[in-house]
Parts: C-alpha cells; sequence; structure tokens
C-alpha cells in the first residue's frame, strides 16, 4: 500500500531564506502536483505513468499560447506543438525525473504518450517513463523523485492518492513517500522527496 508520510513545505524554506536578502537565491516559479502510476507486466516493473498538475498562473500562460483556437482544450495538433515548446526542454534534465535501482542511477532518456490536458482552466500533463526491472524473490528497491535542479519549479506529491499501483498482484509491495536524505539539491539546502518502492515475487 503506497503511504504519504508527512510532507514538509518546501516553501516555507525558501521564504525563510529568501530573508537572508541573498542575490543568489531565487525562489521557485512553476508549481506542479504529483502523482505516480507504478506498472508491473508479467516480468516485473514495466514502468510508471507521470501526471503533473500545475498551478493556476503556468496553466493560463499555457492555454494562452497554445490554446490556438481559445476554447479551453488542447487538441492533438496544440499539444504536439505543447510537447515541443514546453516539455521537450526538460529532456536534458531527464524530465525532472530521477530513478535509482536498487542505488544505482537510472537515466531516464525517454518518455512515451505525452498529452497535455486542459480542464477547468488547469494544465496537466500525462507520460509514460519505461523503466524495467525483472521481479524474482529478493527485494528490488526503486526511488523515483522528480525535481528541477534549479527550484525554478516546485514539484511535491499529492496529498490524496500520490502514488497507486497497477497490475501488482503477482508481487509483495512495500512503499512509501518520503524525503530522500541520499541526495541534495540547490545548493545542498534541500532534500527532494521520493517514491520508496520495494516489489518481490510472492512466495
Amino acid at each position: 500500500m503506497i503511504r504519504l508520510g508527512k510532507q514538509v513545505l518546501c516553501l516555507i524554506l525558501f521564504l525563510n531564506v529568501l530573508c537572508m536578502g541573498s542575490n543568489v537565491i531565487a525562489h521557485p516559479h512553476i508549481f506542479i502536483v504529483q502523482r505516480l502510476n507504478i506498472v508491473f507486466d508479467n516480468k516485473g516493473l514495466a514502468g510508471f505513468w507521470v501526471e503533473w498538475n500545475f498551478d493556476e498562473m503556468f496553466s493560463s500562460m499555457i492555454a494562452t499560447d497554445y490554446d490556438q483556437n481559445q476554447n479551453s482544450t488542447l487538441e492533438p495538433a496544440e499539444v504536439a506543438v505543447v510537447k515541443e515548446k514546453a516539455f521537450s526542454h526538460i529532456a536534458e534534465y531527464d524530465y525532472f525525473i530521477f530513478v535509482k535501482i536498487d542505488g544505482q542511477p537510472f537515466k531516464v532518456e525517454w518518455i512515451k504518450d505525452f498529452n497535455a490536458v486542459l480542464k477547468n482552466n488547469r494544465l496537466s500533463y500525462h507520460f509514460f517513463v519505461p523503466c524495467h526491472v525483472k521481479a524474482n524473490e529478493v527485494f528490488k528497491q526503486i526511488i523515483i523523485a522528480a525535481y528541477d535542479p534549479s527550484y525554478y519549479t516546485a514539484i511535491f506529491f499529492a496529498q490524496n492518492r500520490p502514488a497507486l499501483v497497477e497490475n501488482g498482484d503477482r508481487l509483495v509491495i512495500e512503499s512509501s513517500i518520503k524525503e530522500d536524505k541520499s541526495t541534495s539539491i540547490y545548493f545542498g539546502m534541500l532534500n527532494p522527496w521520493a517514491l520508496f518502492l520495494k516489489f518481490r515475487l510472492k512466495s
């Protein structure tokens, strides 16, 4: 069962840091609430769906720039432009998705099935990250964190249903969401929140 730990809002920390008057500190400009859907197949982990729900201001900017007929819906041709102009550039930063498999980094080099949706004037991105890890009798540990190393974008797990599991009946699964103390970002001041997932075949 996915469990959400007590999440500390990183924005509070940065408001305090800003009061120090440092010229090198910048606060986030884009805010994302994230959900993950972990997908298993008959071999083990197949990958995971990422859902990003954006703040009102960024949603409005995307709607203004890319909803060409201003019908409050992103049609396939418009989605393609959003992907090219307002998503694909973060491929340089592993799509802000950072994965460790048994402690070793797994580089997210590509994603598939990208979609962008406008609903009630709020923008969401949906995409699948292929990540194949074979299940066996010994636990495999996967850590999935989403963050912008520059902290221009702040990404938080949703309080409601932050992560779900699909097709996990054959497996023993343990999971939690907590700070990844082994990783620090933004001048070492933050530890990103991550999904810690362990799975093995049932006996």
